[in-house]
């Protein structure tokens, strides 16, 4: 193969063409030996290019494991012993841990990106996110992402939420005590159930449609959130089937028949 050098008017071989001019070779992956992320085990992490993204790893005692450089995004790592892992590199995004899960002694798992007790998650994007049941207590989610997101049974406790967007969020059941909403925007959250004793509400920046039906906490915050503009107010969730008018004076109905009894 040859091919003219408009310069010069020399013909060139193949083999002093630029590289940049020649094919592109294919690279195929035998899927014989894939194995998806997610079913890999602490046993199989061994060696370069750790990929085990949304697997379960929970209540492992993962030893020495060389995880330097490993995909570890979305993993559970609940109740797991990492501490003598070697974690540099590796990319902990979304992972959730809790209080019982040990890491190295010189790893700052709080700012690795991974979700549990005091993680630093400013602006992070956890729309949609499944984080049922997980222990987020004095985190900080300031500004994050977090619409749609499922939060039912979560544990937020002293969190720090000030502008964080819920919107449409699924908070049934969770507990918020003390929990710091400030300048968030909780339009269509679903709070059945949850516990906001103590919580702060009264610097949110909507709370249009949101249902605080069966929620605790909420007798000293009552009368500031009926204050709130009709349009919040009257808002009818399709999802709860009810209005927060309707939601919080349903709270406010069964505080007066306590008091009375």
């Amino acid at each position: 193969m040859t091919g003219s050098d408009h310069s010069g008017g020399r013909e060139l071989t193949s083999m002093q063409c630029p590289k940049e001019s020649r094919a592109l070779t294919t690279q195929f992956i035998d899927l014989r030996n894939w194995t998806a992320p997610e079913t890999q085990t602490p046993e199989d992490a061994q060696g370069s290019a750790v990929d085990a993204r949304g697997s379960d790893w929970s209540q492992q005692d993962l030893g020495e494991c060389d995880l330097s450089g490993a995909l570890l995004c979305r993993c559970n790592l609940r109740g797991s012993d990492l501490s003598q892992c070697k974690l540099e590199g590796a990319d902990l995004r979304l992972a959730i841990y809790d209080s019982s899960t040990k890491f190295p002694e010189n790893f700052d798992h709080q700012n690795s990106g991974a979700v549990g007790p005091g993680a630093k998650l400013n602006g992070a994007f956890l729309n949609n996110a499944d984080l049922r049941g997980v222990d987020l207590r004095k985190a900080v989610l300031m500004g994050a992402y977090l619409s749609g997101s499922d939060l039912s049974g979560a544990i937020l406790d002293g969190t720090a939420m000030a502008g964080a967007d819920l919107r449409h969020a699924n908070l049934r059941g969770a507990m918020c005590r003390g929990t710091r909403f400030g300048t968030s925007q909780l339009d269509m959250a679903d709070f059945r159930g949850a516990d906001l004793e103590a919580a702060a509400l009264d610097c949110v920046e909507s709370i249009r449609g949101a249902d605080f039906s069966l929620c605790r906490g909420l007798d000293q915050q009552l009368d500031a959130l009926l204050n709130r503009e009709a349009l919040e107010l009257d808002q009818w969730n399709p999802l709860t089937r009810s209005s927060t008018r309707t939601s919080l004076e349903s709270l406010k109905v069964k505080n007066d028949s306590a008091n009375q009894n």
